[in-house]
């Protein structure tokens, strides 16, 4: 039986790399009036469904996706929550 997860992932720059993406909102909420803001760092948020036999096989599935294409692992960390959304019967 396959079972269908999805996965919702979370790519964020790593503490020591500049954001200058992130410097520029924090200037404009700045300017709107939001001058309590200390700090804005701008990510990534990806959603995908996959199908697989089980949850650590999903959960391997998705960390070779994120090391090999989703995220940057030199700039980048990256961290996913898995949710089983429903199984399935019957040939892939």
């Amino acid at each position: 039986m396959q079972r269908k997860y999805q996965a919702k992932i979370f790519v964020t720059l790593r503490p020591s790399v500049l954001d200058p993406a992130g410097v520029a909102v924090k200037s404009g909420l700045k300017q709107l009036g939001y001058d309590k803001v200390e700090q804005v760092r701008i990510g990534k948020y990806i959603e995908m469904t996959l199908v697989c036999p089980d949850e650590t096989t999903a959960r391997q599935k998705v960390d070779q996706m994120c090391d090999q294409m989703l995220a940057n692992t030199v700039m980048e960390n990256y961290r996913f929550d898995l949710i089983e959304v429903e199984s399935q019967t019957g040939v892939f």
